[in-house]
């Protein structure tokens, strides 16, 4: 009695471990690449760390096409990339990389990537504030919540 439900159990936990398997597969893209071949950089895990010129709302998701160097690894793979970003690590993960596929009417224009700000060794720069534009209180039931905008240098 016992063992034909710890059958049935079992028999219904494979079931479900593969239909999560089958939903999960659905979301996993191919991420092979080869050396030579040319891949945008995503640009969001940088956020914070490198502030391009647009607003951030605005800023380019993926940055480049770059040529891969070398595989490192299964998953990870070394970019060619350009003089004004040396400071940046060149081994980046497979799923922050997609692939160029090139096009003979697509002509690529280098453009510099623009960084703002003092940019100290670790690639972080301090925002310093201009001066205060406005105050505010906003009266709650039991408190007053005071608010400064402030300008800041960036």
């Amino acid at each position: 009695m016992t063992v034909d439900k710890v059958k049935i159990v079992r028999e219904k936990l494979k079931a479900a471990q593969y239909r999560q398997k089958s939903w999960a597969d659905l979301k996993i893209r191919s991420a092979e690449f080869d050396v030579g071949e040319k891949a945008y950089v995503k640009v969001s895990p940088m956020r914070g760390v490198v502030r391009f010129s647009k607003a951030e709302k605005l800023n380019p998701r993926y940055v480049g096409p770059f040529e891969i160097l070398e595989k490192v690894g299964t998953l990870a793979c070394r970019l060619a990339l350009p003089p004004n970003m040396s400071r940046i690590h060149n081994v980046f993960y497979v799923s922050q990389l997609r692939r160029y596929i090139p096009d003979p009417s697509h002509i690529l224009e280098v453009e510099p990537l623009l960084i703002e700000g003092n940019l100290r060794e670790e690639l972080k720069y301090e925002e310093v504030s201009i001066g205060i534009v406005d105050t505010k209180e906003q009266v709650l039931r039991r408190r007053i919540v005071p608010y400064v905008k402030v300008q800041w240098s960036n």
